[in-house]
């Protein structure tokens, strides 16, 4: 098979994890020798912190940014500027798009930078001007076993934290228009929406790469090492573009969208249920739930159910087909849980129904039974 059709054959399975509607592909000052250079943070000594700290820091920096054409994808936090970091994908063909914070604000952004060829632009939101960004890793390489966390809005849920570790180094491949070299190959799940989101150092909290494309079966994603593309978006900032290049969206998007179904979402809401439950996330866990499940379990009450739930752990997952734009979603789970003052295993088997209220996906009801 000669090179360009290996390329081809590649490409073919790959998409881009831009937004719903869009591809699945997948703090400090600044120092004195930066001078005349954008605002940019920069990871200083590696000092251990606690995975909840990273997770919680990390969170605050990452936005969701939404085109006119309400395609979603993310971004984050990289200089004093207010400039974001995030990929050409999410923001081709738009120089003004909608920006949604962690703390819930919705803010006006600008393309000031686009590339044609490599899969990032920069986007500059004037009220985040003086907040201090994340750190970002200028000059080292991450290392295959490196423990990685990817953070972004996939499905549009903000604020969405997946595990991994860097699997592989130095994989290349194109999915016109863009050309991806020397990406980082990882084992955190991503999905739409992830696009622009940060690869996060577990132990240190810094920026290693910007979450671009994954394969569209299995746990693997790719992403664009941050110390390739830095000086690009630092350029972008200094002399922000007067007029943006056309952008092509990839071919395989369109594709991708109509194709689309609830069965492949409908698990990853139930995961994500409890992954906010694992985080002790009480408010955005009983967010997902549905109106007449909400209707008949006040907020207070859902929280206190929880109280209880240590850890809960998946065991085995299986999404019936749909009907009526309807999914059930049956999963064995194990639970640390708090029982009369002792810590006891559980095993359940819970059974959801997953469908859409107002265009989005909700838990509309569910039940569980102990296994003994």
């Amino acid at each position: 098979m000669s090179k360009r059709a290996w390329i081809s054959a590649i490409a073919s399975t790959l998409i881009l994890c831009g937004g719903m509607a869009a591809v699945w592909g997948i703090h400090s000052k600044v120092p004195s020798q930066l001078t005349g250079k954008p605002l940019l943070a920069v990871a200083g000594e590696k000092k251990t912190k606690t995975l909840k700290d990273i997770i919680f820091e990390t969170q605050k920096l990452v936005v969701m940014i939404e085109t006119e054409d309400g395609d979603q994808g993310s971004g984050f936090l990289y200089n004093l500027e207010g400039d974001l970091i995030t990929n050409a994908h999410v923001v081709a063909g738009s120089h003004k798009v909608k920006i949604k914070t962690a703390d819930a604000r919705e803010l006006d952004g600008e393309v000031i930078g686009i590339s044609t060829e490599t899969d990032i632009a920069v986007v500059r939101v004037t009220d985040l001007a003086g907040t201090e960004p994340l750190q970002v890793v200028r000059d080292e390489k991450a290392e295959v076993g490196d423990e990685v966390l990817a953070v972004g809005s996939p499905l549009g849920f903000q604020n969405t934290v997946t595990t991994g570790i860097i699997s592989g180094l130095g994989r290349s491949f194109e999915i016109e228009p863009y050309l991806y070299s020397d990406l980082y190959q990882i084992s955190a799940p991503i999905a739409p929406g992830n696009s622009g989101g940060p690869l996060v150092d577990q132990k240190t909290g810094a920026v290693l790469g910007i979450n671009s494309a994954g394969y569209e079966q299995g746990s693997i994603g790719f992403s664009i090492p941050i110390s390739n593309v830095i000086e690009i978006a630092e350029g972008w900032s200094k002399e922000p573009m007067t007029e943006l290049p056309e952008v092509e969206q990839p071919e395989e998007q369109d594709d991708l969208k109509d194709s689309a179904s609830i069965d492949e979402f409908a698990g990853y809401l139930v995961t994500h249920f409890y992954d906010s439950l694992n985080n002790a996330d009480y408010v955005y866990a009983y967010s997902l739930l549905g109106g007449n499940w909400k209707e008949g379990t006040s907020y207070e009450k859902f929280r206190e159910g929880y109280l209880g739930t240590l850890n809960v752990v998946i065991d085995n997952m299986h999404v019936n087909n749909s009907r009526n734009d309807k999914a059930t979603v049956i999963a064995i789970i194990s639970v640390d849980e708090r029982v009369n003052g002792k810590n006891v295993l559980s095993k359940y088997q819970v059974t959801y129904e997953v469908g859409y209220e107002n265009d989005q996906l909700k838990l509309l009801s569910g039940k569980g039974k102990a296994i003994k």
